[in-house]
């Protein structure tokens, strides 16, 4: 594991009841085969033997080390300016501040306190005495992202430019598909700390954006954009460049829209990247959209289902046959819910086939066809040859148009089970939005068994919230009748705070509307009945709307009533 230790990682492990001795056998020897040199722990946590956290408390445990959240810890540049990234990153460490009692020892967050080089390094190099403190691998990526990050993007930009200038002197111009850009390592190193820094940034989308004189980047988090950077316009051809290469674009085409993807792995993790491309007036605005490979098929009790919602999810899911919509306007979390429901009914009985535009994740086991449309491969097309196919189940990514939603209807009737989505504001909404393509009222009651309409919901800061008390609009949202005694609820601060970054709100949780259709909203669909009846006999029949859901949310101290009217404006 390293040089000059006196305890063993893997030992400790088995000490501390977090892994057992076959476990420990089985990771050494695939570490021994692994050509990338990684570290036991790494090796550990990809084997999903234990988590980085666990061997975070193992180490604290076992050998008494202090543990600390760095998202939490302010470092001055009094400590930033001791020690280079590069150095950082290759140990995995992060200092953070000077010890309260003696200002000759530094306090230094390690993921591996075992590694005595790194100590004796950082001892040499700052002239300080080392109080080593115990953290994750991602604590510490994320923390040198925040301090160093921009600091070096800006000198690979820098680097960029000076080199850019320097081959222009001899040639006035300089074509942006010249080698010489293309594989300029200074912008492959950009193109890579940019989606690195989206990684520890928790972003969902990245934004490349040519404006008249500025190259702005943007990164969505909980599904609000922030500014990341801004650099020179100059960089701009060569980045677009560099992202056509690595996601398989067309480089020479400038003037039409383009879509492709790319795979980057950051801090052992593999991302499936999305990549589009469309011209502006000042060029090429690219966005990157991110998907974690293991964040679309997780577990359905993490997708944050209350206990009776869970319930009626897997209900619905138990249908031999039928159409399960899941609704929802873009970003709100439907390819996971969708992902999370074929995984569950992956099993070895059954011939799952999706047609997807484009394939989201890659599912083991499953059938997936990517939409064509310069092939003649349209969703309609596809899902008649998989109809041939002698299919179970089918996923269509979304319907679109009266031919899909046809062909969808009589695949559910014919015995198979349909999954898909449909871009609309409620469950309800979702039966009228199907008669309103044309497919017939007493077909969409005979075949749709559930509709799940969801949001996501950003869960409030858990470090800078504060409480106050609800006032005459905010029962109103929240269907709460006036009382004597106050409700207290959180509030959002937006101070400057590190967990959340000033924005007030921290991570997202699902917000859902479950409707099964019961043989009461059967007679109701099939007579036509507009979507507010629908709905108001859904409740009846015991549907909690996406409004209840989320003012729920609030009242466990969740989320903030601002939330609950941005993601269910349509009440």
């Amino acid at each position: 594991m390293g040089y000059g230790r006196k305890k063993r990682l893997g030992d400790l492990l088995v000490e501390a009841g977090s892994i057992t001795q076959e476990q420990l056998a089985q990771a050494l020897a695939a570490q021994k085969e692994d050509k990338k040199g990684s570290r036991l722990g790494d090796v550990l946590v990809d084997l999903n033997f234990v988590t980085e956290q666990q061997i975070v408390d193992a180490l604290q445990k076992q050998l008494g080390y202090q543990g600390v959240t760095l998202a939490r810890e302010r470092v001055g540049e009094e400590v930033t300016r001791l020690m280079d990234e590069t150095l950082l990153r290759r140990y995995n460490l992060m200092p953070f501040g000077f010890s309260e009692k003696n200002p000759n020892i530094l306090k230094v967050a390690m993921s591996d306190p075992l590694d005595i080089r790194a100590i004796d390094d950082i001892s040499i190099i700052t002239g300080f005495q080392v109080e080593v403190y115990v953290t994750t691998q991602k604590d510490v990526a994320a923390a040198i992202d925040r301090y160093y990050g921009n600091v070096e993007a800006m000198k690979v930009a820098q680097q960029y430019t000076r080199e850019r200038e320097e081959f222009n002197r001899e040639r006035q111009v300089v074509e942006e598909t010249d080698d010489a850009a293309l594989n300029n390592a200074p912008i492959v190193r950009l193109v890579r700390q940019v989606v690195e820094q989206a990684v520890r940034k928790r972003a969902s989308d990245i934004h490349i954006e040519p404006m008249d004189s500025k190259l702005r980047i943007r990164y969505r988090v909980d599904g609000v954009l922030q500014e990341g950077m801004l650099h020179e316009i100059t960089l701009h051809p060569a980045m677009i460049a560099r992202i056509k290469i690595v996601s398989g674009l067309d480089i020479s085409e400038k003037r039409k829209p383009q879509d492709g993807r790319a795979t980057y792995v950051v801090d052992g993790q593999q991302y499936d990247i999305r990549v589009s491309l469309l011209p502006t007036v000042y060029g090429e605005k690219c966005v990157l959209r991110l998907t974690h490979k293991k964040a679309l098929t997780r577990d359905k009790r993490e997708l944050g289902f209350p206990p009776r919602e869970l319930e009626k999810f897997e209900k619905i899911l138990s249908h031999p046959n039928g159409i399960i919509l899941v609704t929802g306007p873009t970003g709100s979390g439907k390819s996971t819910t969708l992902y999370t429901a074929l995984s569950e009914l992956n099993t070895e009985g059954v011939n799952i086939i999706t047609v997807e535009d484009p394939v989201e994740a890659d599912i083991p086991g499953i059938n997936q066809v990517q939409v064509n449309e310069k092939a003649g491969l349209t969703f309609a097309n596809a899902l008649r040859s998989i109809l041939r196919q002698d299919p179970d189940i089918i996923m269509i990514g979304e319907i679109r148009d009266q031919e899909t939603a046809e062909i969808a209807v009589k695949a559910s009737i014919t015995g198979h089970l349909v999954v898909s989505t449909l871009h609309t504001n409620s469950a309800a909404s979702t039966v009228t939005r199907l008669a309103d393509m044309g497919v017939e009222n007493y077909l969409i009651a005979d075949s749709v068994v559930g509709v799940i309409a969801q949001r996501l919901l950003r869960r409030v800061c858990p470090d800078c919230h504060t409480m106050k008390e609800a006032d005459e609009f905010d029962l109103e949202t929240l269907g709460q009748p006036k009382r004597e005694t106050p409700l207290m609820i959180p509030q959002a601060s937006h101070r400057d705070c590190l967990t959340c970054g000033g924005s007030g709100y921290r991570g997202r949780i699902g917000v859902y509307e479950i409707m099964p259709v019961t043989p009461a909203l059967k007679h109701s669909i099939s007579q036509g009945d507009n979507s507010d009846q629908i709905e108001k006999l859904a409740v009846k029949e015991g549907m909690t709307t996406l409004r209840r859901a989320a003012s729920d949310y609030v009242l466990q101290g969740i989320t903030t009533v601002e939330e609950v009217k941005r993601i269910t404006y349509e009440d």
